[in-house]
């Protein structure tokens, strides 16, 4: 097997939000997807509904559905990825931890887990403190599974924040901000990481 370096369009996976359709978490995550887009990369969404579906991980089990098996290989394939959820007494909610425990499936790939890749981090929540204990619980995992936390996480209180106008679109400039930045830095990050593909 040979390594070479492609120019693809960099590949950037979003997941997160609650088991509600729309939530504040995931039309974040979605709204760094449109930005990363904007800058030239293809995106694909995993959003609360659709992390709802999947089992609960079982490392002793090796059967996947067809859900989880299209998050782990979408994840395998990707230059970036941006994960959002909920601040949940101070951490992260469970169904956003059952799909990144799901990526253990990843623990034998030549580029291990989040291995080398930028990861922006996305969190709403009732009150600064727990936006800070979530964000910085959410950093743990990703350093833990070997990617790069971006410098500007997207944190949104919920008691003081609106960020979304009557049409859904971003309404806040100071979150709109924060999320263009966390989009440049995904993919200036994935732009001075190249994707190695194997070739027989």
């Amino acid at each position: 097997m040979s390594g070479l370096f492609t120019t693809r369009a960099k590949r950037i996976v979003g997941l997160g939000g609650t088991f509600r359709q729309a939530s504040s978490s995931e039309q974040i995550v979605r709204a760094v997807l449109a930005d990363c887009a904007a800058l030239g990369a293809e995106t694909i969404m995993f959003d609360g509904p659709a992390l709802a579906r999947l089992p609960h991980f079982n490392p002793e089990n090796p059967a996947r559905t067809d859900e989880e098996s299209a998050l782990v290989e979408a994840v395998r394939e990707c230059d970036g990825i941006v994960i959002g959820s909920p601040g949940y007494h101070g951490g992260y909610s469970g169904l956003v931890k059952n799909a990144i425990d799901l990526l253990e499936d990843l623990r034998a790939d030549a580029r291990v887990y989040f291995d080398g890749r930028p990861v922006g981090l996305v969190v709403t929540a009732a009150g600064w403190q727990a936006c800070g204990t979530t964000l910085s619980a959410m950093r743990d995992v990703v350093h833990a599974m070997r990617g790069w936390p971006t410098p500007v996480g997207v944190a949104v209180n919920s008691v003081e924040q609106r960020p979304f106008g009557a049409d859904g679109t971003l309404s806040d400039e100071g979150v709109a901000s924060a999320v263009r930045a966390q989009a440049q830095q995904i993919i200036a990050f994935a732009m001075d990481t190249p994707q190695m593909e194997n070739t027989a």
